[in-house]
This record gives C-alpha cells, sequence and structure tokens, in this order.
C-alpha cells in the first residue's frame, strides 16, 4: 500500500499504467472514488496516480485546520515518494486550487488542469456539497446539489452507487471542515507566476463553484486555456466523464507533440 509521509501525516496513493505521469488531486471531502473515470482513460497511455486528499480515503485525517500550504507539501510527498521529479497534476475543486498552488510555488508541475476550480475560495458556499459519510440521505441530497438536475433524474442507479462509494471513502465532518479552510483561505494573488499550461474545465451548472469563476481564473493566467461542460453540475468530470476525458486527452497529447 504507497503511503507518502509528510511531516508525519500518511498521503495514500495508487499508480497504475506507463508514459508520463498525471496525478489527480480531489475535491474537498470526495475520496478517491471520484476519479474512477478519468483513471480508466488515463492509465494505459499515461501514468496514473491517484491520490487520497489529507482527511479522505486512506490517507491521515490529522486535526485542523489545514493550510494550503499543507495540502501542497502533500502533492509533492507523493510525488517524491513515486520517484517523480514532476507531473501533469488535474484537480477538482480543492484539487484545483491545490494545483495552482503548487504550480505556483514549486517546479513539480507540468502541466495543471483545473476542474470546477477557481482562483479565490471568497464567497463560496460549499456547505451544500457535503453530507456525514453515516448519512445516506445526506450525500444522496448533496450528490443532487453537486450534479445537474437531468443527471439525477436519468441516472438514479449512478447515484445510489455514488452514495456507496462516498459512504465508505468520505471525509468525516471534522476532515472536511478542515479541507474547507484551505479553501477560504486561499487567494491565487499573482496568477502571472503560474506558468504551466494550464486548462480550465467547468461545468456551466455548477451552482457552488461559479463558472465564472473558472473562465475568470483562465483569463488570468498566461497559459489559461477554457472549456465549458454545458448544462453539467460541479461534479462535470462525473456526469460528463467522456467529453471530460476527450478535452482531458486532447491536452495531454498536445504535451507530447512539443
Amino acid at each position: 500500500m504507497p503511503l507518502a509521509s509528510n511531516a508525519g501525516v500518511s498521503c495514500y496513493y495508487e499508480r497504475d499504467g506507463d508514459g508520463d505521469p498525471v496525478v489527480f488531486v480531489g475535491d474537498a471531502g470526495y475520496g478517491a472514488w471520484q476519479w474512477g473515470w478519468q483513471h480508466a482513460a488515463v492509465a494505459g497511455p499515461y501514468e496514473s496516480v491517484v491520490t487520497d486528499v489529507r482527511g479522505a480515503g486512506r490517507s491521515d485525517a490529522p486535526a485542523g485546520p489545514y493550510a494550503m500550504s499543507d495540502l501542497v507539501a502533500d502533492l509533492t510527498s507523493v510525488l517524491s515518494d513515486a520517484g517523480l521529479r514532476s507531473a501533469t497534476v488535474v484537480g477538482a475543486g480543492l484539487g484545483g486550487v491545490v494545483g495552482l498552488a503548487a504550480a505556483r510555488t514549486t517546479a513539480r508541475v507540468d502541466r495543471l488542469v483545473c476542474l470546477g476550480s477557481a482562483a479565490s475560495g471568497a464567497d463560496l458556499a460549499l456547505e451544500s456539497l457535503y453530507a456525514s459519510p453515516n448519512d445516506r440521505e445526506g450525500l444522496e441530497r448533496s450528490l443532487a446539489a453537486a450534479l445537474s438536475d437531468r443527471f439525477v433524474e436519468r441516472h438514479p442507479d449512478a447515484v445510489r452507487q455514488m452514495v456507496e462509494w462516498r459512504a465508505e471513502e468520505d471525509a468525516a465532518p471534522d476532515a472536511w471542515e478542515a479541507q474547507v479552510a484551505a479553501i477560504r483561505d486561499y487567494e491565487l494573488d499573482a496568477p502571472y507566476e503560474v506558468t504551466a499550461p494550464t486548462l480550465v474545465v467547468h461545468g456551466t451548472a455548477d451552482s457552488v463553484w461559479p463558472v465564472d469563476r473558472g473562465r475568470e481564473l483562465a483569463e488570468a493566467l498566461p497559459r489559461g486555456e477554457f472549456v465549458a461542460v454545458e448544462d453539467a453540475g460541479h461534479l462535470a468530470h462525473v456526469e460528463r466523464s467522456k467529453r471530460v476525458n476527450d478535452e482531458l486527452l486532447g491536452f495531454l497529447a498536445d504535451a507530447d507533440d512539443e
């Protein structure tokens, strides 16, 4: 079981496939289940490295609040433990912010993909996305806030399966609050310092991380590119996985051609 250590905090990760590494950093509260669709698409032509953010899944959950510097250090500890000098980082929500901070302050991020993320955590009402893993009704209700109404109506079996995964892997309430503290305290003060090519993908029906925040992020970055996923909610990479995977693989292929 691969475990990286950052100042005594164990960070779990899994790796699969060959080729250039792609590291996935998840959103607040969610376990690694959120990356099942992207892992399957990436592993093979690339090496997929899926992490559990501290507080969720099989990573440690130390007392919070967590600082963004803690989460960046967790990411770099995973890279070091895996013997990777640098990688493409794919982050959702909180994970996208971690990727931005790592790209600005380290040389470990070759390329960056931000899914449903933003340059600042200010004024985000994140509570609707979370429920305790012990609260099955709450988990289903909070998934409805993270997905489009259309997806929830058409795919009830998928929603029920996600509830099961969340009950097994998601963060306990104290750990979720600790993760969210890192989001609320973050502001990308110098976007011009993020020089890595960055793909920003955002669902237009995201009711929690507004799509305009994603568009503004891409416009502020020197090498930012924005892709809107029409009518998708916050978890666009889950409900519109084929579309998002096509964008991700195209972005990775562009790097192969450079």
